[in-house]
C-alpha cells in the first residue's frame, strides 16, 4: 500500500467522522458560560466570545467577524500546515526514487494472492522501504491534522450556536438562514481547492485520489443546504485560504515537481 492510498483512506476517516460531529445529534442550543462539558467551555464558549468581540470592533458586522476569526484561526494553523505539508512533499520525492524498485517488487508477485506470497511480499516492501530510511505511516503527518481538528470543530459550533449570529444579514443573506446560492459557492470552492492541491501529482496519484475530490465539495456543498449560511460563509473563506496555502506550498517546497 503506497502513502498515498494510506492518506486517502485516512482523509476519508477524518471527513466522515466531521460530519457525524458536525451532522449528527449537534445541539443547537445557545452557547454560555454555565454550559455544561469542558469542550464546549474551553473551545466553543471561547470561540463564540472571540466572534462577538470582533464583531463589536466591526461595527456589528458579523458576517465579517466570520471571515476575520477564520482567516485568524488558519493563519495560527499555518505553521503546523507548513510542516505537515513539507514532510509530505518530501515523502513524494522519496516516492519517486523507490518507485521503479516497487513496481518490480509487486510484477514480482503479480497474481500470486496465497497467504505465504502475500506475506513474503509484506516483508520485502518492508525491508525495500528500510533501506530507502522511509516510513509510509510516518511520513501521512497526522500530527498536524489531529491538533487542528477541535479547533475547527469548536469554532464550526461556536458559529452554530451563537444566537447574535442568526439576526444579522451578510452581502445578500441572512446569516441564521438556510441560503441556497452559498452552499454551491462553498462546494465549488472546496472542488477547486482539491484541484489545485493535486498539481504535481502524477496521473496514478491523482486517481488514487480523485473520489476524495469529489466527496468533500459534495458533502459540504449537502451539509450546507441544511444549515444556517454563516457556516457555509465559513467554509467558503477556509476554502480560498486553503486554496492560497496550497499554492505557497507548492512554491516553497514543490521544487522537483516543476
Amino acid at each position: 500500500m503506497s502513502v498515498f492510498t494510506s492518506t486517502k483512506k485516512y482523509s476519508l476517516v477524518l471527513l466522515l467522522l466531521v460530519l457525524v460531529l458536525t451532522g449528527c445529534g449537534v445541539s443547537n442550543e445557545p452557547i454560555n458560560a454555565e454550559t455544561s462539558g469542558w469542550f464546549n467551555h474551553y473551545f466553543v464558549y471561547n470561540f463564540s466570545q472571540l466572534i462577538k468581540w470582533i464583531a463589536e470592533l466591526l461595527g456589528g458586522n458579523y458576517g465579517l467577524s466570520i471571515i476575520a476569526m477564520t482567516l485568524l484561526i488558519r493563519l495560527a494553523l499555518l505553521p503546523l500546515m507548513m510542516k505537515q505539508s513539507k514532510g509530505s512533499y518530501a515523502s513524494r520525492e522519496k516516492m519517486q526514487v523507490i518507485k521503479p524498485e516497487l513496481d518490480e517488487l509487486q510484477n514480482k508477485y503479480k497474481g500470486k494472492k496465497d497467504p505465504e506470497s502475500r506475506q513474503k511480499m509484506q516483508q520485502e516492501m518492508m525491508q525495500l522501504y528500510q533501506k530507502h530510511q522511509f516510513n509510509p505511516i510516518a511520513s501521512i503527518g497526522c500530527l498536524p491534522l489531529i491538533i487542528q481538528f477541535p479547533i475547527l470543530i469548536g469554532f464550526y459550533y461556536a458559529i452554530l450556536r451563537t444566537p447574535e449570529i442568526a439576526s444579522h444579514t451578510f452581502l445578500w443573506f441572512n446569516l441564521g438562514q438556510v441560503d441556497y446560492v452559498m452552499p454551491f459557492i462553498a462546494a465549488a470552492i472546496y472542488y477547486l481547492q482539491f484541484k489545485v492541491s493535486m498539481i504535481g501529482m502524477d496521473p496514478a496519484q491523482q486517481k488514487q485520489m480523485a473520489f476524495m475530490g469529489l466527496l468533500s465539495p459534495l458533502m459540504i456543498g449537502f451539509v450546507s443546504f441544511t444549515t444556517p449560511a454563516a457556516l457555509p460563509l465559513y467554509w467558503t473563506v477556509g476554502g480560498l485560504f486553503l486554496i492560497g496555502q496550497s499554492l505557497l506550498f507548492k512554491k516553497l517546497y514543490a521544487k522537483k515537481d516543476e
